[in-house]
């Protein structure tokens, strides 16, 4: 952070207690952008680059599988800084503190004391990157570029794609890190070996290395939330990668990750993009391994490797072309872990005793054994093998010496008619991986999305180039068209439900779901989080598609089912109901005009503490609330996914703030679930709650 900004904190804390005057309101801002900066402070320690697209892109994403516990010392530390966050609030306490003093004058310096602080802290320049990041660009002069290969392949080898876990090749520098990288580096010397490969913005964590490689464009957030990736059908459906295109061209593709599949819709990328079969960490768990060989990650690189050799030879005696991918995950940052094949592998060297040195040293050993057995097989003639980094490496116990290097991805290609030589990549970035393994099987074809083969010297204009440019606005309309990815370019004015999930454009999402049309018909936003509080934010010259259970519309519906409320920026506004909805209906269709204000929607919230199996029965629901809103709203309970509605009541608490509702099940519920809907401004803290058996509940009336 910047030296000015240590100096403003302790004239901030000063100013506090230089007069009572609005002291609380001067502390709980100076709590507040203290717990800004230390929010700021671990997302930068994840991210090594504050807050950016890829912390967006995980905070809207399931989040399960992340190693949360090699993390520990962060998330400790980060819990210091919030305590010391609230330093301030405490100091008001401390009478002696107080000084006396002139307070509007006092008052106003430490506002325009707080206000510099923030324009010198990291929280303006992410805000601003962000804010521009998400501003809608003009992508049709780019749009031309996109490029689908559709001829068929002149020699269609077998791939074998071992991505390393942040393994970039600035580990190979000798004069840092002698004998680190040993094995690799003569793969490196016998291959084509790509140098000064760079990370474009949306390529740069895991999820996004892998859809920048294989798919030549950059992950990007969505317009709204649409990158709630739980609730989105498909995963970049208009995109077209290289396992779609390999699957056209007779292919068979595999996945092999030791990580959890789910962790940033990983596997729902894969799976929707060509690959028959992707076996993750919970297809390695039913293979009986012992705990032994799991990190807070997933499975460690030895059996992972061992196992993608095994699935080659399987698949290379089938006959069938195919592509094995692998990623490993033992260099994970910060500290990498090391599997049981190399519980005794030690780097030594004048950094000290580095855990990550440990590791990179062992997959060093790990991916060249798997190559070197790869081309020494009988089938090595018919293979391709590819070893790149899915991005540089994120803030670890070696970024005090990267910091200092420049930094480049690792790309090598090994394959029979492959020359070893080393290839210029200045202008490159791992967009163009896909695109030149393409053109290494096939000469004609030489680029696939924005990627293009590093190859081919005359590219000229690339997504690549214009990523690299000091100040990236070109770049921007490459990411504005990888954003449209994901609904299509066409704006959705149709909506239609099917099986249960909204149609809008080329994607599926599940419910609630609002959609917000500028006066263009643009497409504006998609909100998947929040949406009733949206609706109620959602600017009146647009016009809005909200898509819920008819319950968050009506005060009498208790059937369960789907209705969608338009309102128009002309004041109209209906609501169609299920039936209609399912046959599809016209966002641009002329409505009956609004009498008064927009109506209030609601949204459902669980207020049951956890999901729970429930066996057939007659019950009585009692909850008790200690605050509940001033009118009368839905109270129910919900299977399958919240799919089916098993019991729903119209409810106003009693004086005791006591609720009872009847509730009768004819077979056994796995996930039972009691929800409330309510607006977003309203409050139920509920103090207890019990599901009784009917005949166990007397008559209290």
């Amino acid at each position: 952070m910047p030296w000015m900004l240590w100096l403003c904190l302790p004239l901030l804390v000063y100013l506090l207690l230089a007069s009572p005057r609005l002291a609380w309101l001067k502390a709980a801002l100076l709590s507040l952008f203290l717990l800004l900066l230390s929010s700021w402070w671990l997302i930068d320690q994840l991210s090594g680059d504050g807050i950016n697209a890829a912390t967006l892109y995980h905070l809207r994403a399931d989040m399960e599988g992340a190693g949360v516990g090699d993390f520990r010392s962060y998330i400790a530390m980060f819990a210091g800084l919030v305590m010391l966050s609230l330093v301030p609030l405490a100091l008001l306490r401390v009478r002696r503190f107080r000084l006396p003093g002139n307070g509007m004058a006092i008052f106003a310096g430490f506002a325009a004391l707080l206000v510099t602080s923030t324009l010198l802290s990291p929280l303006y320049p992410d805000a601003r990157r962000l804010y521009q990041h998400m501003q809608p660009v003009d992508y049709a002069q780019v749009a031309p570029e996109y490029r689908v290969p559709a001829q068929p392949l002149a020699r269609p080898k077998n791939i074998v794609w071992i991505y390393g876990e942040s393994l970039e090749r600035t580990y190979f520098d000798e004069t840092v890190f002698p004998g680190l990288i040993p094995n690799l580096k003569r793969l490196a010397g016998e291959a084509l070996d790509v140098r000064g490969l760079d990370s474009a913005e949306g390529s740069g964590w895991t999820i996004a290395g892998l859809v920048a490689s294989m798919c030549g464009v950059p992950l990007t957030t969505a317009q709204g939330d649409e990158n709630s990736m739980g609730r989105m059908g498909r995963f970049l459906p208009e995109a077209v990668c290289l396992g779609d295109y390999l699957k056209q061209q007779g292919y068979t593709t595999h996945y092999l990750g030791g990580a959890n599949g789910q962790f940033a819709g990983k596997g729902q990328f894969l799976a929707s993009h060509g690959f028959d079969a992707v076996h993750d960490l919970s297809w390695f768990k039913q293979q009986s391994i012992p705990r032994r060989h799991f990190s807070n990650w997933g499975l460690h690189d030895d059996v992972l490797l061992d196992t993608a050799y095994e699935r080659f030879l399987e698949l290379s005696r089938a006959g069938q072309p195919f592509m094995v991918t692998t990623l490993t995950m033992d260099t994970h940052h910060p500290a990498g872990h090391l599997p049981v094949a190399c519980k005794r592998t030690r780097y030594r060297s004048g950094h000290g005793d580095i855990g990550l040195l440990h590791a990179l040293k062992c997959t060093d050993r790990l991916i060249s054994r798997l190559v070197d057995r790869i081309r020494s097989s009988e089938f090595a003639a018919d293979t391709l093998v590819v070893v790149a980094s899915d991005h540089l490496a994120m803030p670890n116990h070696l970024s005090h010496l990267l910091e200092e290097m420049p930094r480049e991805n690792l790309l090598l290609f090994l394959g029979d008619g492959i020359a070893p030589r080393q290839l210029s990549a200045q202008a490159g970035t791992t967009l163009d991986t896909g695109a030149t393994l393409l053109n290494l099987l096939d000469p004609a074809i030489n680029a696939i999305g924005f990627g293009r083969s590093l190859l081919d010297p005359a590219t000229g204009v690339s997504a690549s180039a214009a990523a690299r440019q000091g100040d990236g606005k070109d770049y921007s309309r490459y990411l504005a068209f990888s954003r449209s990815l994901w609904l299509g370019n066409d704006t959705p004015r149709m909506l239609r439900l099917e099986d249960d999930q909204v149609m809008v454009g080329v994607q599926q999402v599940q419910p609630p779901v609002l959609l917000e049309y500028d006066e263009r018909w643009a497409l504006k936003s998609v909100y998947l989080e929040n949406t009733s509080q949206q609706f109620e934010k959602a600017d009146p010259a647009n016009t809005l598609a909200y898509v819920d259970r008819c319950t968050a519309f009506e005060d009498r519906s208790a059937d369960g089912e789907w209705c969608a409320l338009l309102v128009s920026q002309d004041r109209g506004i209906k609501l169609f109901r299920d039936a209609q909805l399912r046959r599809g209906i016209a966002v641009d269709a002329p409505l009956d005009s609004m009498q008064g204000p927009r109506p209030v929607v609601r949204q459902s919230r669980m207020i049951s503490r956890e999901a729970r199996r429930t066996h057939p029965g007659q019950y009585v629901l009692e909850l008790y609330a200690k605050q509940q809103p001033s009118r009368p709203f839905w109270v129910e309970a919900v299977s399958s996914k919240r799919k089916v509605v098993v019991a729903q009541q119209w409810v106003q608490p009693d004086a005791d703030g006591r609720i009872r509702m009847p509730l009768g099940l004819d077979h056994e519920v796995d996930d039972l679930e009691i929800r409330a809907w309510l607006n977003h401004a309203e409050k139920l803290a509920v103090d207890d709650y019990a599901l009784l058996p009917s005949d166990a509940v007397p008559d209290r009336s």
